[in-house]
């Protein structure tokens, strides 16, 4: 085991909230009605709301936290619009054109995501870079190497692999057994992108009225009742975008997505020859693990944002933070002892599918199901919830409003099992790469 870290002063709440702490607008009063309701104050449910203002409509948006406070300013940034299925996997499960489908989509709410930031003028350091996605074992390379060519083939993703002998052209680590580099995906600053976003939306007349949480939403003739402890609401509309947050006042939504824990930490500023030694692409980083991390460098290039799955079966703050120290010193043996300055988590929302998804039941809008990628998934599909309201069916159009939205027997958006799975899921890894991991 590495010496532990230096948490003197460590705290415990979003990296990101330091230059972006979370906007309140306390004491707003719930107006009496209003075109769209929202819940959800989320990447989804705002560019709804702003779509939706745009076009003429009123907009009332409730989040029972304060806005953004959820996954939305807790990720990691990076812009990757992926899902959780390799594009050989998509090919043998629905077929090459609709598997081109799939990543084409991607595309698209990738450029989708940039365009709203330049158009907007939203000040939260994206920028293209790359990720590069480690290797755990040569049998991952080699599916990796694979996938690579099938992408470049047939979408021109300009997608390719890197060496073990030259991995450190990319990455200061002998970790890996190589790995592959799509340079089509970025990162930015989720609470400054988030916050662009809340304020375009203020902008355009729409109401965001956090800390209040939605407790019920009844159909009535031409619309809903929504209900909080501050007031109700009537609207003609309805789109819900709690993804992991989902709670019991869409039951219907909590039968079918799966809250799982995500957890990052963030070191203290490391000296500049460390960073261009350890990260000299300044790239997003994955890996093949069941219990993958996700990391990168801060948008100023001054530090290491390290996340993923490990700890997410216990809910115990410190316990969650030494797991992923663990792993990032298993990456980066020069950081043993470092300094950390922050750990958190959060809830992403994964659908049983692993698919985003679009739809519409009992005359609810849902946009939800992110499975970890919501920094590009959320605003597309909210814009496309938007575009469904206002009955725009060419934009509205989307691979993820077709499928169904499958749940599973007796499951009641309580996760009893994901500590299992975690576990589980550990095990695997041991058994695959190594009791190290």
């Amino acid at each position: 085991m590495p010496k532990p870290p230096d948490i003197h002063g460590l705290k415990l709440t979003p990296y990101w909230w330091e230059s972006s702490p979370r906007p309140e607008k306390p004491g707003l009063e719930v107006p009496d009605n209003a075109d769209v309701g929202i819940v959800g104050a989320g990447f989804a449910g705002l560019t709804a709301a702003l779509t939706l203002a745009r076009a003429g409509r009123s907009v009332v948006v409730f989040d029972a936290m304060r806005a953004g406070e959820g996954a939305s300013s807790r990720n990691g940034g990076v812009c990757s619009g992926n899902i959780k299925f390799s594009f050989s996997s998509l090919i043998d499960k629905f077929g090459l054109d609709r598997a081109k489908s799939f990543f084409a989509e991607g595309i698209a709410a990738r450029t989708a995501l940039a365009d709203l930031i330049s158009k907007e003028n939203i000040d939260c350091g994206f920028e293209i870079v790359g990720r590069f996605d480690g290797a755990n074992h040569e049998r991952d390379y080699s599916a990796m190497a694979h996938d690579a060519d099938l992408l470049n083939k047939h979408l021109d993703f300009g997608a390719f692999m890197v060496t073990p002998d030259r991995q450190r052209e990319e990455l200061g680590t002998d970790f890996y057994k190589g790995g592959r580099v799509r340079p089509d995906i970025g990162g930015a600053h989720p609470a400054e992108l988030h916050q662009g976003i809340y304020e375009r939306a203020l902008d355009a007349g729409v109401t965001v009225i956090d800390q209040t949480a939605v407790t019920d939403i009844s159909r009535q003739s031409g619309g809903f009742i929504l209900r909080t402890a501050r007031g109700s609401i009537k609207t003609g509309e309805c789109v819900v975008a709690t993804n992991g947050y989902t709670d019991l006042v869409t039951d219907w939504l909590r039968r079918r997505i799966i809250p799982i824990p995500s957890q990052i930490i963030a070191t203290d500023t490391l000296d500049p020859d460390l960073m261009n030694r350890l990260m000299p692409k300044r790239r997003m980083v994955g890996d093949t693990r069941n219990l993958y991390n996700y990391y990168r460098p801060s948008p100023d290039g001054t530090r290491i944002i390290f996340g993923g799955r490990r700890g997410a079966d216990t809910n115990d703050d410190m316990q969650k933070c030494l797991h992923l120290y663990n792993n990032l010193v298993e990456v980066f043996p020069e950081l043993e002892r470092v300094k950390l300055t922050h750990s958190w988590w959060g809830y992403t929302g994964y659908s049983f599918d692993f698919m985003p998804h679009l739809i519409v039941h009992d005359g609810i809008h849902y946009a939800t199901g992110f499975c970890g990628s919501g920094v590009v998934w959320a605003p597309w599909l909210g814009c496309k919830a938007a575009q469904m309201i206002l009955g725009n069916t060419e934009d509205a159009a989307s691979l993820f409003d077709q499928n169904p939205f499958p749940t599973r027997p007796f499951y009641n958006g309580n996760p009893w099992f994901m500590p299992w799975v975690i576990r589980w899921y550990g095990l695997k890894d041991r058994f695959l790469y190594g009791r190290k991991h």
